[in-house]
């Protein structure tokens, strides 16, 4: 059986890319972050505490976390709509990076890696931001953005996985699950 330790809707729906056949389990970790880990470690380090608590010795367990940085600072889930109107003003003109890591375990082995996607802002208004706020898609977004949705009218540009971008990098994944650490796992 294949195990998605995640939450997430939006990893369910890319999960669901690759197969229909697994199930969703989640447990409450403590996400708080060692200090001043750089946002591609951080999120090694979060998907794997998502995974291990499913370790057993029968399913494969896929744990995810993504994060969204810009000069090496990683910015959360906004706590209010100021928090995420400082988060987008951040972002605005700019280019940031949005990693995923994932971490497999199974029977016979684990395996964690991340991908790095970057994304470029158009210079945005404060009547923009505003207006994207109001749509209450940022409250539960690292970034304070979701790209498939209305955050998709603030993207100028992005450079490597869509998908990863929404939270899980179904290709690399796919292609992980392929190795026969994890039973040669096949499409359905």
């Amino acid at each position: 059986m294949l195990i998605l330790a995640s939450k997430s809707p939006r990893r369910k729906e890319l999960l669901s890319l690759i197969t229909k056949d697994f199930i969703i389990k989640s447990a409450d970790v403590d996400e708080t972050l060692p200090k001043n880990i750089p946002p591609d470690e951080a999120v090694l380090y979060l998907s794997e505490i998502k995974a291990i608590p499913f370790r057993n010795n029968r399913d494969v367990v896929i744990g995810a976390d993504t994060v969204v940085a810009v000069d090496g600072k990683i910015l959360g889930k906004p706590h209010d709509d100021k928090d995420a109107f400082s988060m987008l003003k951040l972002l605005s003109g700019r280019e940031h990076s949005v990693y995923t890591g994932v971490t497999l375990i199974s029977p016979n082995g684990e395996k964690s890696f991340f991908k790095e996607t970057k994304v470029k802002f158009y210079k945005l208004s404060d009547e923009e931001i505003n207006h994207y706020i109001k749509t209450g898609e940022c409250s539960d977004k690292a970034g304070a953005y979701g790209i498939q949705g209305f955050g998709s009218l603030l993207v100028e540009g992005i450079n490597g996985d869509y998908f990863n971008v929404v939270g899980l990098p179904v290709s690399a994944l796919y292609r992980e699950l392929q190795d026969p650490v994890f039973g040669n796992f096949n499409r359905n």
